[in-house]
């Protein structure tokens, strides 16, 4: 892992080329990117956590809102964005409940994901 985590913004999606176009895209803005392609590895380094959260919703194991909720269960709180192909209602709604700050639907504005990692950097 890299020294001084909370600078970095974190991405996770099951998707590698999301993540390298999301990587890309904030490292040319000029963040620290760290990348996890799945919840379960995510949640294998909670103890070094970036400044926030780029998320995919649907992701085998768990989806981005379970692990937001098991976050949430353990007292982590982080900014966090949900990304995902299918923003219903269901989905706004509970993400609201959690705590984030926003949901995105797929393929979401580059100057939207940009805005909310500076907003926490």
């Amino acid at each position: 892992m890299q020294d001084d985590l909370q600078s970095a913004v974190g991405v996770i999606d099951d998707d590698p080329a999301v993540l390298d176009s999301f990587r890309f895209m904030l490292e040319v803005a000029g963040h620290r990117v760290l990348t996890f392609r799945s919840a379960l590895e995510f949640l294998a380094h909670t103890s070094d956590l970036p400044c926030c959260l780029i998320l995919d919703q649907q992701m085998p194991d768990l989806t981005g809102l379970e692990l937001v909720a098991r976050l949430r269960s353990d007292g982590i709180v982080l900014p966090i964005l949900l990304v995902t192909a299918w923003p219903s209602p269901a989905i706004v709604t509970r993400a609201a409940e959690l705590g984030i700050e926003g949901v995105l639907e797929k393929p979401p504005g580059e100057g939207d994901i940009l805005s909310f990692a500076a907003a926490y950097l």
